[in-house]
């Protein structure tokens, strides 16, 4: 009887002991290797794996111990998988209420003013923190994923920089980035000048995506809405170059020639009277807001500077010269009446 009570006793003591040694250990912080320290815990791993994964990178003194606490405080499998970043020591038992919590470190992505649905693709693409569902889509498949109505992707997603959870679908941002769009231009086409040669949203957005590759100073974007206002009100051809050259696609070497000019498609402002038939890049929301409130102005061309500004003219004779004065060296073709 003597030595089972003292072998309950013995155990106890050995209980207590390390039930005090484990509450100090887990309550004791980890110098971590380097200040932030950042790591990933990706989606399925195991508990046993993810505190391998921190034993090893010297996050954890050790594996088994955290395995127990997790086990003990019912946190097995509640880790969050995402990007984390650690700024100072931590704790076991901090680490693991950090990642039961999902206090993950947010990645990115930038779409930029004036990208075309390709490039933005390709960004996704290429985004090595992203879940790929549409990478072998095409463009069809991808708006009808999303829920939009439009037939043609072009121009429909707003350029912003966009957070999210490591492992997210690409078609979540797709879907964010579109109804993006969608807010800010109804929210520009509700403010809208009235009595504008536009006749719906859509139509806004294709001349917000002309003015968005025209634009080359800031200061500059009304004065270049109002100037392609002015000749769609007055049924002149918009002759811009940005929208030839999003025609030619691929074909174009980085030359505007006199024959692309003159070559009629449906995308050629030389050739064909009004808007192309879609955008031709994302415009930002300045550009949106410009092609709903043109400037008042009563010029009907403008030449690059050289500089980022643009020069304008209210007559044909004052631009071309402008055109020569401003644009010799480069030979660029005097715009026709």
């Amino acid at each position: 009887m003597c030595t089972l009570k003292r072998s309950v006793l013995l155990a106890s003591t050995v209980i207590l002991l390390f039930a005090g040694w484990f509450f100090y250990h887990v309550n004791t912080a980890v110098r971590i290797p380097v200040v932030p320290y950042e790591f990933s815990i990706k989606s399925g791993s195991s508990l046993r794996n993810v505190a391998r994964q921190l034993a090893d990178a010297a996050v954890l003194s050790d594996a088994w111990s955290f395995v127990l606490l997790s086990r003990i405080m019912g946190n097995a499998s509640s880790l969050k998988a995402g990007n984390y970043k650690l700024s100072e020591n931590t704790s076991p038992l901090q680490l693991l209420e950090y990642i039961t919590e999902g206090n993950v470190n947010q990645s990115e992505i930038k779409f930029i003013e004036g990208w075309t649905f390709r490039q933005l693709r390709k960004t996704l693409n290429e985004h090595p923190a992203i879940q790929h569902d549409t990478e072998k889509l095409n463009d069809q498949d991808i708006l009808q994923l999303i829920g939009a109505n439009e037939t043609v992707a072009e121009g429909l997603f707003f350029p912003d920089t966009y957070f999210f959870e490591q492992g997210s679908s690409d078609t979540v941002i797709l879907k964010q980035a579109y109804r993006t769009m969608q807010d800010n231009l109804a929210s520009a086409w509700a403010a809208s000048t009235k009595d504008l040669p536009l006749a719906n949203p859509y139509q806004a957005l294709i001349l917000a995506s002309i003015i968005e590759k025209e634009t080359g100073k800031e200061t500059d974007r009304n004065k270049i809405a109002g100037v392609f206002i002015n000749r769609l009100r007055l049924g002149m051809l918009l002759q811009t170059d940005p929208t030839i050259i999003y025609g030619l696609g691929e074909e174009f070497d980085g030359n505007l020639r006199k024959k692309d000019l003159l070559t009629d498609h449906e995308y050629n402002t030389y050739t064909r009277p009004g808007l192309p038939p879609t955008p031709i890049a994302m415009p930002g929301l300045a550009s949106i807001k410009a092609a709903l409130n043109p400037a008042k102005t009563d010029a009907l061309y403008f030449v690059a500077k050289g500089n980022g500004e643009s020069h304008f003219s209210s007559n044909l004779a004052d631009h071309n010269r402008a055109v020569a004065k401003y644009q010799k060296k480069n030979k660029q073709p005097v715009v026709l009446p």
